[in-house]
């Protein structure tokens, strides 16, 4: 596994907000991060299908008191609006 991180300067951690189960993965991707890499790797975290409003499991307040808790930074994206898609990249 260590392998797999080597060299990485940074990462997105994607989520669905639309399932709130993937949000809850998250905390586990993000120990495997910080297990298997240097402290100045950057972290992104990203709440994807924002534009499914009516069907929203992960709150954004949420999401930014867990980046915020974390030292993340935090986005949400929606690849059908092409909302934040590139800035995530940025």
């Amino acid at each position: 596994t260590s392998a797999y991180y080597r060299g990485a300067v940074g990462a997105l951690l994607v989520y669905d907000a639309t399932r709130h189960v993937t949000f809850e993965n998250i905390e586990r991707w993000l120990k495997e991060l910080r297990d298997h890499t240097d402290g100045s790797i950057v972290i992104m975290l990203l709440g994807n299908k924002s534009d499914l409003r009516h069907l929203r499991a992960v709150l954004t307040e949420d999401a930014k008191a867990f980046a915020e808790k974390e030292k993340t930074y935090f986005m949400e994206t929606s690849a059908l609006e092409s909302l934040n898609v590139e800035s995530a990249f940025t």
